[in-house]
């Protein structure tokens, strides 16, 4: 028998709670107690209030997940435009 599929889902970190766990809320307005997964812990990689995350979460319990991946705002220069050097 196959190992059961990963629910793959995206949310924004609501409160950081104890023990490295976050409250995120999905996208869909679900709220679930997410901790952060393998590599984000093995490079300290920090999580705040506000940030989008991606997160794992398994079928047979969608009140806790995974934090898998944290994204980044968008980082441009004001005015829209590229700058570009000569």
């Amino acid at each position: 028998m196959a190992k059961e599929e990963l629910i793959e889902m995206r949310g924004k970190v609501a409160e950081i709670l104890p023990d490295s766990r976050c409250r995120v809320i999905l996208t869909n307005g679900h709220e679930l107690v997410a901790y952060t997964g393998g590599k984000m812990k093995k490079h300290r990689i920090r999580i705040i209030a506000g940030d989008e995350v991606t997160l794992e979460m398994s079928p047979y319990d969608l009140t806790k997940g995974r934090i898998m991946f944290r994204h980044l705002p968008d980082r441009r220069p004001p005015g829209g435009a590229p700058h570009h050097r000569r």
